[in-house]
């Protein structure tokens, strides 16, 4: 069994450290990554969309321009208060904060479900919790992105692990559109019938 999810605190410590701790707005990497990210979602639009972890906001800019609504969520009150700052001006956008799965109060329905480097901060539970929310709140023909580094962590889940127990919880509802694999990180997209 994996250790209990990383909490707000451990968030708020690494925001108040560091405007931008994983270099989401200056690392070259990081851009290659969001805009890998954002492409395999093609063309498509969408009608809401909800982003699980979105920090200071650095892939929240690229989704909010696929989404007529989007709806992004973090732990950390810090990095919130950052990415309302850079984004609250686009009228799209609603930014909460909240614990993901528990405690929310978010009504889908979604056909948008992005989970960018944040399951593998999840215990087991919470994971089990999370395919609960995208059976209960993904639309059909709707979506899950996820993307996920594949080194090795001082966290819960390792990526791979994180990606693998959440699709043993969600294969009996979702199909897969892409599983993909770049030296660094994995990214896969997964699509409600």
């Amino acid at each position: 069994m994996a250790d209990p999810s990383l909490g707000a605190d451990y968030f708020e410590e690494v925001f108040a450290g560091d405007p931008d701790p994983w270099g989401l707005d200056s690392r070259p990497y990081e851009a290659e990554k969001h805009a890998r990210t954002v492409a395999s979602l093609g063309d498509r639009r969408f009608r809401r969309g909800l982003e699980v972890g979105c920090a200071g906001g650095a892939l929240t800019a690229r989704l909010a321009d696929r989404c007529e609504a989007l709806v992004a969520l973090d732990i950390s009150r810090t990095a919130l208060d950052r990415a309302r700052r850079r984004l609250g001006h686009r009228p799209q956008l609603v930014f909460r904060q909240a614990a993901f799965p528990h405690g929310m109060d978010l009504a889908g329905p979604f056909d948008l479900i992005v989970l960018s480097e944040v399951a593998y901060y999840w215990s087991d539970e919470d994971l089990a919790a999370a395919a609960e929310f995208v059976r209960a709140h993904l639309v059909s023909g709707g979506l899950v992105l996820l993307v996920h580094w594949t080194g090795e962590t001082d966290y819960p889940q390792t990526g791979d692990g994180a990606v693998t127990k959440l699709w043993r919880d969600l294969e009996d509802s979702l199909t897969v559109s892409l599983d993909e694999r770049q030296p660094a990180y994995r990214l896969d997209l997964w699509r409600r019938p």
